[in-house]
């Protein structure tokens, strides 16, 4: 009885390991999987009777957890970085309480402390005992996405109606008997929760609580449901990087340009480096290093806080350069197009309407050509 695993990513990269949720398979992390491992050498698993993990008795969640800490030890993970959405997150809990001196951080993703009434999980139980998984998806496809599914999407639905039904009910089960409220507070890694808004499985209410309880973390997406690496990958890979790289003991440069990648883009750092000249290079580690790796690195707020933050800043000062880079950094770190115009509304009562005025024409022309380079 053991958990079919895959390992991406460099061999000798920072061991993370992926959970999933319920009804899905390694195919879940897909969409973020080229960012994640660019740095990190990454385990995926299937749950049992998913994708291909041969179905087996699940006793409980923490039965669950005690099967990835057999597989990260057989890959050769001493110390790991995990992340799980849902039931995956639910997994990460339990690894947090049974093996702390394993868990390097922890990331729950539309994930939660107790996922309703057991009889419900029960009553599906029995109900994919007799009717199989085939009759899900349609039900399914209104739960995980906030809009159309997409290509990744429709593979994910038809790898659940493919899930063994007995393995689905089992994990059924450990969700109905799942209820970690009152052991929240000895999670003791750094922990980031991350909630889709227009999660109805586990909605924002379920995140603040683990994130109160832990304490941890805590950044909500728009536009994302309960499978929010597959609605908001970029915004989702770019809050976990933050977070590893947060956790993570390393010098300031190396966790600097990390950040600035995912914040900023490959392109735009790697015109920066080609740019650079002996007379600039200390500035340039100056700004890597101590405004990337010592500021943006900062566990106290999110990404989200920290765009409106700097958008403020740059308005008030009329840095207009800047204030394009950061309109497209600021959705890259999951802010909508609405919330940008109302952090602007704001700066014209704080900072004046000239400079407002300005802020917005800027905004406009990096918002129209970010829709023409995503026109067909």
């Amino acid at each position: 009885m053991t958990l079919h695993y895959r390992l991406d990513g460099p061999a000798h990269g920072v061991p993370l390991v992926l959970g999933p949720s319920l009804g899905t398979s390694t195919h879940v992390w897909d969409a973020v999987l080229d960012q994640l491992t660019r740095e990190h050498r990454v385990l995926r698993f299937d749950l049992p009777g998913h994708g291909e993990t041969p179905a087996f008795p699940v006793a409980s969640v923490g039965a669950l957890a005690e099967h990835v800490l057999a597989a990260a030890t057989d890959a050769g993970f001493t110390r790991f970085h995990y992340a799980g959405i849902s039931l995956g997150g639910a997994i990460g809990v339990h690894l947090a309480l049974l093996a702390p001196e394993r868990l390097s951080s922890l990331a729950l993703i539309c994930s939660s402390a107790r996922f309703g009434e057991p009889a419900a999980w029960r009553e599906r139980a029995a109900d994919v005992r007799a009717h199989g998984t085939g009759v899900m998806p349609p039900v399914a496809a209104t739960r995980w996405f906030a809009g159309e599914p997409g290509p990744l999407g429709e593979r994910l639905l038809t790898d659940l109606a493919e899930v063994d039904a007995e393995g689905y009910a089992a994990c059924c089960d450990a969700l109905a008997a799942y209820d970690v409220r009152a052991h929240l507070d000895r999670v003791a890694a750094p922990t980031l929760v991350l909630a889709g808004r227009a999660d109805p499985a586990t909605p924002p209410a379920h995140a603040r609580e683990l994130a109160d309880g832990v304490p941890a973390a805590l950044v909500e997406l728009p536009g994302a449901a309960h499978l929010a690496p597959v609605d908001r990958p970029d915004a989702v890979a770019a809050a976990l990087l933050a977070h590893l790289s947060a956790a993570q003991p390393t010098d300031g440069h190396a966790a600097g340009t990390r950040v600035r990648r995912a914040v900023l883009g490959d392109a735009h750092v790697d015109r920066a480096k080609a740019r650079t000249t002996d007379f600039t290079a200390d500035f340039q580690d100056f700004i890597t290093r101590y405004a990337w790796g010592g500021i943006w690195t900062r566990p106290g707020l999110d990404r989200r806080a920290r765009s409106c933050v700097t958008l403020t800043a740059l308005v008030a000062h009329g840095h207009h350069e800047e204030l394009a880079l950061h309109v497209r950094a600021a959705l890259t770190n999951g802010l909508t197009r609405e919330e940008i115009k109302e952090v602007l509304l704001q700066s014209a009562v704080y900072c004046g309407v000239p400079a407002a005025n300005s802020a917005f024409a800027v905004a406009q022309r990096v918002l129209d050509e970010i829709s023409a380079e995503e026109a067909p």
